[in-house]
C-alpha cells in the first residue's frame, strides 16, 4: 500500500521528527539517504522503521517499512534532493557521566551544521564524548547530515552549563584568541576542549572554569575561523601534542 496523503497520521509522525519538539516526544530522530541508513544499521542503532518513496529502487533493510507517495515523502524529507529513503531511529540514551577520555565541551553553538561537522571530526579524532550546553540539537536533520554518521558513534550529553561543567573533572582547555599558541602548548594527559559559539565565543562561565587557554595562530588579515574548522584544527593539534608527550 502506498500512503499518499500528507495528513496521514504516520506521515505526520515522521514529519514531526524534523522538529526538536517532535523528536523529544517520540524519542526518535530522522536519518536520510541510503548510505546513512545503511550506516545506522551497521552501527547497531535501534532503527524503528524505514519509509521509502514509491519510486525508490535501492537496497532493502531489515526493519518495518512503509511506502509513501511523492507528496507524502516530501512532507517527511529534509533534503533538497532526497534519495527516497528515510529511517526513524531511536534516540540513543546518553546519561550524564564524567568523561572516560579526552572530550569536547560545546558552549552555545547555534548552527546545526557546525554542530554536526564537529561531531564528525570529534569521532574521527578520537574525542568520543561531547558535552553540549545551549547548543543546536545534534539530532536535527541538518546536524545528522553534517555529522556523516558521527552521531551513531559519539556519546552526546546535553544539559545546563553548570551540571555539565561539574561533571567533567579534568582540566578544561578553552579555545580563545587570547590564549597560548596551540602548536607550542603541552596539554595534560587528559583534558576537555571547550569551543564557543560562532559569534560570541565562550561564555564567561566556561572561561572562568578553564585551566588553560589556547588559540590557533592566524594571518593578521584573518579575524577568525568557522567554529567547526577551529574545533577540528584544535582537536588534532592537541592530540598531536599529547602523543609527543609519550
Amino acid at each position: 500500500m502506498v500512503i499518499v496523503s500528507r495528513q496521514n497520521p504516520l506521515v505526520k509522525e515522521l514529519a514531526s521528527l524534523r522538529e526538536k519538539k517532535g523528536r523529544r516526544a517520540r524519542g526518535a530522530f530522522l536519518v536520510e539517504g541510503t548510505k546513512m541508513v545503511r550506516e545506522a544499521f551497521a552501527a547497531g542503532m535501534n532503527v524503528l522503521r524505514v519509509a521509502v518513496r514509491e519510486d525508490y529502487a535501492g537496497e532493502d533493510f531489515p526493519a518495518p517499512a512503509v511506502v509513501l507517495g511523492a507528496g507524502a515523502f516530501a512532507a517527511v524529507s529534509d533534503e533538497k534532493t532526497p534519495q527516497g529513503i528515510v529511517a526513524e531511529v531511536a534516540l540513543p540514551s546518553a546519561r550524564l557521566r564524567p568523561p572516560a577520555g579526552n572530550c569536547l565541551f560545546l558552549d552555545g553553538l547555534q548552527d546545526p551544521s557546525n554542530v554536526g561537522a564537529i561531531v564528525r571530526t570529534a569521532v574521527a579524532a578520537g574525542y568520543g564524548e561531547l558535552y553540549l550546553a545551549d547548543c543546536a540539537d545534534p539530532f536535527s536533520p541538518k546536524s545528522v547530515r553534517a555529522s556523516m554518521s558521527g552521531v551513531f558513534f559519539a556519546r552526546l550529553m546535553q544539559g545546563t552549563r553548570e551540571e555539565l561543567l561539574s561533571l567533567i573533572g579534568v582540566p578544561l582547555i578553552a579555545a580563545d584568541m587570547g590564549g597560548e599558541d596551540v602548536f607550542s602548548f603541552t596539554p595534560p594527559a587528559q583534558f576537555c576542549l571547550a569551543v564557543g559559539s560562532e559569534g560570541s565565543g565562550l561564555t564567561q562561565a566556561v572561561r572562568g572554569r578553564a585551566d588553560f587557554t589556547v588559540r590557533i595562530p592566524m594571518d593578521a588579515r584573518t579575524e577568525s575561523l568557522n567554529a567547526a574548522v577551529s574545533a577540528g584544527v584544535l582537536m588534532y593539534a592537541l592530540k598531536a601534542q599529547t602523543h609527543l608527550r609519550r
